[in-house]
């Protein structure tokens, strides 16, 4: 009586599986056909948490429609309960990128304790949020730090120009970030354009940007306790 249960649930289960992966297929070729110059190539057509409402993911966004893709909508999930932005936890994962493959060479490098874990980050030495950041990562350690200096701000340009000449940029930017002490002018060649332009093709549009060694990218400042969890599961 148990096994026959348990083969009827799994019929059951097999079934809407199916069932489900026509329909998603089904969204997939009517929004290609119908809407491909409107939204672009679409790459993925996933159930979402609520019934009936299908995830559309593009090349760099996620929309929602229904099972006629008759209807798009363009915004946030949010599960109120959990208070939790489903969007913004699934866009990280979607469009998380190759670790490896980040041009570590024009970051400054940071190494802390054993620096067994790694992390990289954009970053501007005129933002607010930026210096919040480097109070936490005090309290951080066996991390290896990768700063991409994105000057965005006003006035940014000249002061990543002074620390990326400085003898010891670690030390100048500590120096400036964690105590106010401003870098000497700096006259020699920097990789701010090349920085700039991997910022935007990995659409860093504000700082500070966080990216974990999995790829998944965190725009915005983290206290010390989540970052050390972030970093924990990470590396995993």
């Amino acid at each position: 009586m148990y096994k026959a249960l348990l083969l009827l649930l799994l019929s059951v289960s097999l079934a809407h599986a199916a069932e489900t992966n026509k329909t998603t297929a089904a969204v997939k070729e009517a929004l290609q056909k119908n809407y491909a110059q409107l939204i672009g190539p679409v790459e993925q057509v996933n159930t979402s948490p609520i019934p009936g409402l299908y995830e559309v993911v593009t090349g760099d966004h996620i929309f929602y429609t229904d099972k006629t893709a008759q209807y798009l909508i363009d915004g946030s999930l949010f599960d109120l309960k959990a208070r939790k932005n489903i969007t913004e936890a699934r866009s990280r994962k979607l469009f998380a990128v190759d670790f490896s493959q980040l041009p570590l060479d024009l970051a400054v490098k940071k190494v802390k304790g054993n620096g067994s874990r790694k992390m990289a980050y954009f970053t501007d030495p005129n933002c607010g949020f930026c210096k919040k950041l480097e109070q936490e990562l005090q309290n951080v350690t066996d991390v290896t730090l990768y700063l991409f200096l994105y000057p965005i701000f006003d006035g940014s340009a000249e002061k990543v120009q002074g620390i990326l000449c400085s003898a010891d940029k670690v030390k100048a930017w500590d120096d400036l970030m964690l105590n106010g002490v401003q870098p000497a002018a700096g006259k020699c060649d920097v990789p701010t354009t090349k920085v700039m332009e991997l910022g935007r093709k990995l659409k860093v549009n504000g700082t500070p940007a966080l990216i974990f060694a999995n790829g998944v990218i965190n725009p915005g400042y983290m206290p010390a306790a989540n970052l050390n969890k972030a970093l924990d599961d990470n590396d995993r």
